[in-house]
């Protein structure tokens, strides 16, 4: 089978590690943050208790200020998109071919882990598991999916958002933020919280624009007082809309909807991640360093898909150990986050061994037709969007299952020739 376009050889000496280095970073973080808001274990009356541990301390909205980095995964995606896009073109590619390529390396990963919750919950029900507990952990299973809708998004419109750049790439970050304050004015002053979702359209391929920006050096030719002056900028900036405006001041609260502090911490992060290039550029030489990035890297929307369905097996399985399942916040369930998470990362690890296929695309015939990718970028689009709006459940899991799979189908069908 012919691939659409020829292979090329991976050259890490051209290629700027510290960006593998954040985004790996990015995605570690939301591991480890979501290990701490899942909290299963026994309490002192023998009752089971589900709690979200983290969001219960004190710290924990400020500390969401530092946790909250998937607009930096963002920025370092534009980035990506844009060498990517560059790279597309000059070996004669168009942008449907593109955005089927782009589409595919999400839509296969996200698969199977349809597949798995949909089996799975069809057999809880079948079996007459508690639903309150079906409920609870299906909809931490279902809580990162708002990443493939977004970026699902923002690879779409890649090409265009390139030419965009090019031909008036202050216009366009121009355009896009007022468009997200626009959304989040309307969505505030009418009280309609779903009008926020259109931000959608508008803070994450902001946020992707950014990363463009960082490709063509505009980070690099700033001073390191200018970079340190802008990021502070930013953040109080965000801090004045937080006090005098209608944002929280719990970072993850203004993840979904989408809002204005995200694009403001996206323009921090990439200021303070050119800051940092030095020394990650040092870090990035060293031997371990560069191996542990490709290990992860490889599979890391395996890692980002599965951590919350491992995490909650762990959970499940450590119920049944006498003493391996604390109550959670307690002193004895903090002690035990570093075994979780080390228990986590095994499992990640062997099942990528798995699951690393879906990651790869292999060889592809041309590109389908535009209304052909249209509606399998749609079959992969709604399902989690879908679970962003409502929360995981059965009939989202078992639909969502059905598309990905026409999704990955239709992605993978080469257009038809027409016989001479």
């Amino acid at each position: 089978m012919r691939t659409e376009l020829p292979p090329t050889t991976s050259d890490v000496s051209r290629r700027d590690l510290t960006l593998d280095l954040a985004r790996v970073t990015a995605v570690c973080f939301v591991v480890i943050v979501h290990l701490l808001q899942v909290g299963v274990g026994w309490g002192p009356d023998g009752s089971l208790i589900t709690s979200r541990p983290a969001e219960m301390q004190p710290w924990f909205d400020a500390a969401t200020w530092f946790g909250q980095i998937m607009p930096l995964f963002f920025v370092v995606g534009g980035f990506a998109s844009a060498a990517g896009w560059a790279t597309w073109r000059s070996r004669g590619g168009d942008a449907r071919g593109f955005v089927r390529s782009r589409t595919l390396r999400l839509a296969q990963p996200a698969l199977p882990l349809f597949v798995f919750v949909a089996v799975v919950l069809v057999a809880a029900a079948a079996i007459g598991v508690d639903p309150s507990l079906v409920d609870a952990a299906v909809v931490g299973v279902g809580m990162p999916l708002w990443f493939l809708a977004a970026y699902l998004l923002c690879q779409a419109v890649v090409p265009l958002a390139a030419r965009w750049h090019e031909r008036a790439p202050r216009g366009t970050l121009v355009m896009l933020l007022a468009a997200v304050v626009a959304v989040d004015a309307v969505r505030f002053l009418s009280g309609m919280e779903e009008l926020g979702y259109l931000n959608l359209l508008f803070v994450w391929p902001l946020i992707q624009q950014l990363g463009f920006w960082y490709r063509d050096g505009w980070f690099d030719r700033r001073s390191a007082v200018s970079l340190l002056a802008l990021a502070t900028a930013c953040y109080l900036v965000v801090g004045a809309v937080v006090v005098w405006g209608p944002y929280s001041d719990n970072m993850l609260a203004n993840l979904n909807p989408p809002t204005l502090p995200l694009v403001l911490f996206g323009l921090a992060q990439a200021c303070l991640l050119r800051l940092a290039k030095p020394a990650l550029t040092v870090l990035m030489r060293t031997r371990l360093a560069q191996g542990v990035v490709f290990a992860i890297g490889s599979r890391l929307m395996t890692v980002y898909l599965w951590h919350l369905p491992v995490i909650l097996i762990i959970s499940g399985i450590a119920l049944l150990i006498p003493g391996a399942a604390p109550a959670p916040a307690s002193p004895q369930w903090w002690a035990t986050r570093p075994l979780v998470f080390l228990a986590t990362a095994i499992v990640l690890g062997l099942l990528s061994l798995i699951l690393i296929r879906f990651e790869a695309l292999g060889d592809l015939p041309p590109a389908p037709g535009s209304v052909i990718l249209a509606i399998a970028w749609f079959c992969a689009f709604l399902p989690p969007f879908a679970v962003t709006l409502q929360g995981m459940n059965t009939v989202l899991a078992v639909g969502g299952a059905v598309l990905y799979t026409a999704s990955v189908v239709l992605l993978r069908r080469g257009r038809r020739r027409r016989a001479s």
